[in-house]
């Protein structure tokens, strides 16, 4: 029998109304984990110091070369996910930054800001079928 994947977060009143919490597939509950290892700082958590990754700390980071930065998040991302996330295999992890500009003329404020996007991809170890997680995170808000 396998164990029950609870969807996150969890609906309380569900609970109390005597109903049983939502329910989600694997893949759904690979993504809900690999977010929480993306938006978790090193350290951040007490008995396990090395969950998470390095994003927090590279985001005030100036970027010199772009290219050694997505490296080192990848890397980041990639012991994490291939140490702590189990039900996936073959993780191939892809990172690259965008420059995004966003002019308001009632402002007349350009903001330009650097756009992280992620896509991690691997096979789940229950059925063997191809995984993939995209996802993308805006850094250091810069305005003009």
């Amino acid at each position: 029998m396998s164990v029950p994947l609870y969807k996150k977060p969890f609906k309380l009143s569900n609970i109390f109304n005597g109903q049983d919490i939502d329910k989600q597939d694997v893949g759904a509950s690979i993504s809900q984990y690999i977010e929480l290892i993306i938006f978790t700082r090193y350290g951040e958590h007490r008995f396990k110091p090395d969950f998470g990754c390095e994003i927090w700390d590279l985001d005030f980071e100036l970027i010199i070369s772009e290219s050694m930065w997505e490296e080192k998040l990848r890397q980041s991302l990639l012991r994490s996910i291939t140490h702590y996330e189990k039900r996936i295999y073959d993780v191939n992890i892809d990172v690259h930054i965008k420059e995004v500009n966003k002019f308001y003329p009632l402002r007349n404020v350009s903001e330009i800001k650097k756009k992280v996007e992620i896509v991690v991809s691997g096979k789940m170890q229950q059925t063997g079928e191809n995984y993939v997680f995209t996802t993308s995170l805006f850094l250091s808000p810069l305005s003009a």
